[in-house]
C-alpha cells in the first residue's frame, strides 16, 4: 500500500534544519552526521525535503493506529546528492480527520 495522499505530504522545513541537518540537536545530532555523510547540507535544506518527499512513495512498510490519527513507516532507498542512496526508514503522521501525512522523523534502516 502506499503513504495516503503521498504526492503532497508535508515536511517542515524547521524540522529538517533545527532537528535532522543540526549537529548541535541533542536528539538530531547522530541523524545529522548520516545526512550530512551524503551530501545533504543545512544551508540547502530543501534538497534534503525534496528527497523525503519522493521517498514518501516508496510502499508502506507497516501502518500503525494511534489514538491520535495514523502513522506510517516507509523503508526504502533515499535519493542523496552523492548518488549512494541508502536505505532509510521514514515515519509519517495523519492526524484524525486530516487528508495529508505529516513528516516525523527519518533514520538509517538495516534489515
Amino acid at each position: 500500500m502506499k503513504l495516503p495522499n503521498y504526492r503532497d505530504v508535508v515536511v517542515s522545513g524547521n524540522k529538517i534544519a533545527g532537528y535532522l541537518l543540526s549537529l548541535s540537536h541533542p536528539v538530531g545530532r547522530s541523524k545529522a552526521q548520516f545526512f550530512l555523510g551524503f551530501g545533504f547540507r543545512p544551508d540547502k535544506g530543501d534538497v534534503l525535503i525534496q528527497a523525503l518527499k519522493e521517498h514518501a512513495a516508496h510502499e508502506v512498510s507497516r501502518p500503525e493506529p494511534s489514538p491520535f490519527g495514523m502513522r506510517y513507516i516507509i523503508d526504502g532507498a533515499l535519493n542523496t546528492p552523492d548518488g549512494r542512496d541508502p536505505l532509510v526508514r521514514t515515519v509519517w503522521f495523519i492526524e484524525t480527520g486530516k487528508d495529508l501525512a505529516n513528516f516525523v522523523t527519518a533514520y538509517p534502516f538495516q534489515n
